[in-house]
């Protein structure tokens, strides 16, 4: 197992050219099974692991120890670098951030994500002053100790049916990378010129692109549009709970098992984990 400091070093050195696609597992097999196909890196997925436990994504859901928990879980399995989807630092200030943020640098992770929607549907995003204080606040958390952890700052306006998510993100992530914060992230942006648009106003800062279903964009193509990193959510999760809800549907309703193909095969299964 390499050291935490090869991880953390190695995650940054990812961010400084090219384009890599990091995965999000949600137990420590998939992990595994990540680490085994050959990604570079992980990251874990909020609503992955919720639908995991039986619960929906929202942050007032699970408490931060269970989040904790499994970020530790996860790094512990993967033996790579694992960035923690940490939402808006489980906390309503920025004191709080500070203090799980320095919690979540403690589980191992090389890098770690702050978005700034709020738990209010009626006022779902921070005002822009209070969500670059909390950046702010991460950062802070992430130097104190001289930890060489990866900061994601995340403008979540294309997910709240913001009335003009492009010119807002972009305001927003300029101010964040002003804040400390790394990488850049508008989760839902999916236009070509939009994203485009987002990684030129932020250069030379590296941008994420969350890709949650087949829009017909391949990694190549990102990666012309200047994209440093891909991730795609809670797509895999998602991939997996449709097949799992066909075959068990198709069994109630048909009382067909046709649903059970394509599955893996049980020593496919079983060798990987032996590994």
């Amino acid at each position: 197992m390499r050291s935490l400091s090869h991880h953390r070093a190695s995650f940054r050195a990812l961010h400084e050219s090219g384009c890599f696609v990091i995965p999000n597992p949600w137990d420590p097999g998939t992990a595994r099974a990540l680490r085994q196909l050959g990604f570079q890196a992980l990251a874990t997925t909020s609503a992955g692991f919720s639908f995991s436990r039986g619960f929906p994504d929202s942050p007032d859901v699970l408490p931060v120890d269970a989040v904790l928990d499994h970020v530790a879980e996860i790094v512990a399995a993967a033996d790579l670098p694992v960035n923690a989807d940490f939402q808006s630092g489980y906390a309503s200030d920025p004191a709080g951030v500070t203090t799980n943020v320095r919690r979540c640098i403690e589980t191992g992770v090389a890098g770690l994500s702050i978005e700034d929607t709020t738990s209010d549907p009626a006022k779902p995003l921070f005002e822009l002053s209070e969500a670059v204080e909390r950046i702010a606040a991460a950062r802070a958390a992430i130097d104190s100790n001289g930890d060489d952890v990866v900061l994601t700052a995340r403008a979540e306006c294309f997910l709240v049916d913001h009335p003009d998510p492009l010119r807002e993100s972009i305001r927003r992530l300029q101010a964040y990378a002003q804040a400390g914060a790394d990488v850049l992230f508008a989760p839902g942006v999916r236009e070509r010129e939009d994203i485009r648009a987002i990684v030129d106003s932020v250069q030379p800062k590296p941008v994420n692109v969350l890709v949650s279903a087949d829009t017909g964009l391949r990694v190549g193509d990102l990666a012309d549009l200047g994209v440093r990193r891909i991730s795609v959510g809670s797509a895999l999760a998602r991939v997996a709970w449709g097949a799992f809800l066909r075959a068990a549907q198709g069994i109630v309703t048909e009382g067909s098992f046709a649903g059970l193909d394509g599955a893996s095969t049980f020593a496919q299964l079983n060798a990987m984990f032996a590994a």
